[in-house]
């Protein structure tokens, strides 16, 4: 009897939540195979509140349990009381430690400088700047504002292993790393597991360089495949850049990666890196490649070589799509949201209908 594998579904908000609906489109039973199913949750900003996050928690439990998930953008509110990010919440609880995300070009969108090869950033998943302590004290221009910010030496070498794991399986080079000469005892110490791990993988290549540097660097590409390890924060604003830097943020999908000790998933979420996009809401004309990726994504983590399959049919059907001319106007086209999804599925069937003939 065949194993059965489920993906956990998590609604989001505005654009998010379209653009969701428009990757399940391609995630129909006439595509994936029939040992796959769904276990949905709502976890809309309006559900949240309804919920006092029990929603989010109540996902969380179901990704630890079948490892994989699928999740639309979130909005996440600016009160401080009121339920805060889903994003934080789903992270900490399913015990994630790498955040993943790989600029890769879109042919033929021309990338900016000298990009050429998939640029990736392995992002601290939790602490840092995220779920810090702050207050302030004092009045007027007096008054002062505090953060206390927390790393682990755990998550430091988790994501310091993965960054020359990844880069040892994909042949590029580990660039970059923290501000470490600022901050020898805070961000030191991911520079100390950074150089630990680098005398584990002696045949990777290893540059490091200090944030600052590896943002100016970038744009000295000479088009090489890199790894980019960093902290939490920096990793937020350096994936957005990196992306962009392909053409769009919604070029590549996000995976959240908790590890056994093996260093072997053991659980992920697949997202697009992007947020709500109110202002494209209800227009159909947002960008569905990071969503559609997302989905695709989930689909690598089955040990099942017809999912694999069908994740290398998204793929393809995806980048060709945009190599032939059929882009939405982020990228210079004229194709709306469904429009794009149509012609993606099309081709998607066609591949595997073919690769079936062929055997």
């Amino acid at each position: 009897m065949e194993k059965t594998h489920t993906i956990v579904v998590m609604q989001g908000d505005q654009t998010g939540q379209e653009l969701l609906e428009e990757a399940l489109r391609v995630l129909s039973p006439s595509i994936l195979p029939p040992n796959i199913h769904f276990v949905t949750f709502d976890l809309s900003l309006e559900n949240r509140r309804a919920t006092k996050n029990q929603v989010v928690y109540q996902a969380a439990e179901a990704v630890k349990k079948y490892g994989l998930g699928l999740k639309a953008a979130t909005i996440t509110p600016g009160d401080p009381d009121d339920v805060g990010s889903p994003n934080a919440i789903l992270r900490e609880a399913i015990d994630a430690q790498v955040i993943l995300r790989v600029g890769r070009r879109l042919p033929p969108v021309r990338p900016i400088a000298g990009v050429h090869a998939p640029i990736a950033v392995v992002r601290m998943a939790v602490g840092d700047a995220y779920g810090a302590k702050e207050w302030r004290e004092g009045e007027g221009l007096d008054e002062v504002a505090y953060r206390t910010e927390r790393i682990t030496r755990r998550t430091c070498r988790a994501v310091a292993e993965y960054a020359f794991h990844y880069a040892a399986r994909t042949g590029a080079k580990v660039f970059g790393g923290p501000k470490y000469t600022v901050s020898p005892v805070y961000e030191g110490m991911f520079k100390e597991e950074l150089d630990a791990a680098a005398a584990r993988y002696p045949t990777v290549r290893y540059e490091p360089q200090l944030i600052d540097a590896t943002y100016a660097l970038l744009l000295e590409t000479t088009g090489e495949p890199l790894v980019i390890p960093t902290l939490n924060r920096d990793g937020d604003s350096m994936s957005d850049l990196v992306l962009k830097m392909f053409g769009t943020i919604a070029g590549s999908e996000s995976v959240i990666i908790s590890f056994d000790e093996n260093l072997q998933p053991n659980a992920i979420i697949a997202e697009a890196p992007h947020g709500t996009a109110p202002s494209l809401q209800g227009k159909n004309l947002a960008n569905p490649i990071a969503m559609i990726m997302a989905a695709a994504t989930v689909l690598s983590y089955i040990p099942d070589d017809r999912a694999a399959r069908v994740c290398r049919a998204i793929r393809e059907a995806t980048l060709e799509a945009v190599y032939d001319g059929v882009r939405t106007p982020d990228l210079g086209g004229q194709a709306t949201t469904s429009e794009f999804t149509d012609e993606v599925i099309r081709r998607v069937q066609a591949k595997l209908a073919v690769w079936d003939a062929l055997g």
